[in-house]
């Protein structure tokens, strides 16, 4: 159990390290504007996803559902710890990386839009009155 559930945390390092390297691309094409690189990407990042989800089922399945801390403890393996470890701090930068481009999307979104509405202002709405005319 304790080799197989190894190679199952080193098979989602190895996966989560890829999807890394692909927000780490996505954040360079999103500070280029490069739209259409960016809009490529998100299939490879999918596939990436649905690799790691494939590796989670798999570890889920070996350690029935517990936390890996409690299986890890039991075991007594410093390879299984290390793993873990690495897996852990993979996603850390993942969570850090994701936020990051999420925060830059959003900023350019929000920029977007007021330089819309410098451009072309809203307008009130304009009615018509109870005499027929336009009232602002």
């Amino acid at each position: 159990m304790k080799e197989e559930l190894k190679d199952i945390m080193d098979e989602e390092a190895k996966c989560l390290g890829k999807l890394l390297e692909l927000l780490n691309l996505q954040h360079d094409y999103i500070l280029k504007k490069d739209v259409f690189k960016l809009e490529s990407i998100i299939e490879d990042i999918e596939k990436c996803n649905k690799t790691i989800a494939k590796a989670e089922v798999k570890r889920r399945a070996i350690t029935k559902g517990r936390a890996m801390s409690e299986v890890i403890k039991e075991l007594h393996s410093d390879d299984l710890e290390d793993s873990y470890i690495n897996v852990k701090n993979i996603l850390r930068s993942l969570t850090i990386q994701k936020d990051t481009n999420e925060m830059i999307l959003k900023q350019g979104i929000a920029y977007t839009g007021k330089i819309l509405n410098i451009i072309n202002p809203n307008r009130p709405n304009t009615t018509y009155n109870s005499l027929g005319k336009i009232g602002k």
